[in-house]
């Protein structure tokens, strides 16, 4: 497995087009891979590509990918990067095996995450209907979702709590009398994007033929619960959409005076 990264050049018209797509910016990711078709949605073997981009300031957008294979991203430098300073020692993107950190997970450790996600869940609007997925789009309910703990104990890890003297918010009820954990977890959401583009292949761009869906980035910290889970979750992905840049979750370690 590898993990890569590419900084994306704002200013170039390439740049701004795959941003404003996310089934380009998918094609684009896939074609990284020569074995792989943009259709792909993974290896052969059943091993999956994800990615997810970073959006940490205007003229600082990364591209991360996950990858069985080490991808070959010339196109992307040529498109959306800085082609007339790339060598043959720095192309224009960075890649490095993922496998030896993904052995040295264990179980108790600690560690600083982020996460894009589509938060959605099953509803039914009337008696006998089928259900239908819908997008979660309050900041607590989309909270609620990653917290679930049934997700915490299949993704291989549990949020951190804050302790009792950091907590800013009270636990409570929400005005709608649901629950609601204040300030409890070390849980931040952030970046809500609703994104609506024709599904592909669609040229209609009527709204049957729309995809829309509504993505949020977590960060947090998280203590690891079940090595070979986490594993599973860091190289196959969390929850839907991972199609359109979501389901990546990344590590950090904590540094030494974080608490």
């Amino acid at each position: 497995m590898y993990l890569s990264r590419f900084r994306l050049n704002t200013a170039r018209p390439g740049a701004r087009r795959l941003l404003s797509s996310p089934q380009s910016l998918h094609a684009a990711v896939m074609s990284s891979f020569p074995h792989l078709l943009p259709t792909d949605s993974g290896t052969p073997d059943g091993r999956r590509v994800l990615w997810r981009l970073d959006r940490n300031a205007a003229a600082e957008v990364l591209l991360y990918v996950v990858s069985p294979d080490r991808p070959d991203m010339t196109h992307l430098v040529e498109q959306a990067g800085w082609p007339a300073a790339a060598t043959a020692e720095a192309p224009g993107w960075q890649s490095r095996p993922y496998t030896p950190f993904l052995d040295r997970l264990a179980e108790g450790s600690v560690w600083a995450f982020r996460l894009t996600a589509n938060p959605v869940h099953q509803i039914r609007r009337k008696p006998g209907e089928p259900t239908k997925r819908t997008a979660h789009l309050t900041t607590t309910h989309q909270m609620d979702w990653l917290l679930d703990p049934g997700r915490q104990e299949r993704s291989g890890f549990q949020i951190c709590e804050k302790p009792a003297d950091k907590r800013l918010l009270p636990g409570g009820t929400t005005h709608r009398n649901r629950p609601h954990h204040g300030d409890r977890y070390e849980l931040m959401v952030r970046d809500q994007r609703n994104l609506a583009f024709p599904k592909k292949g669609m040229g209609d761009a009527s709204k049957q033929h729309q995809v829309t869906l509504v993505t949020v980035t977590y960060d947090g910290r998280l203590t690891v619960t079940d090595p070979d889970r986490l594993r599973t979750t860091l190289t196959q992905g969390l929850g839907k959409a991972k199609a359109y840049g979501c389901g990546l979750m990344t590590l950090v370690p904590l540094s030494t005076t974080a608490g």
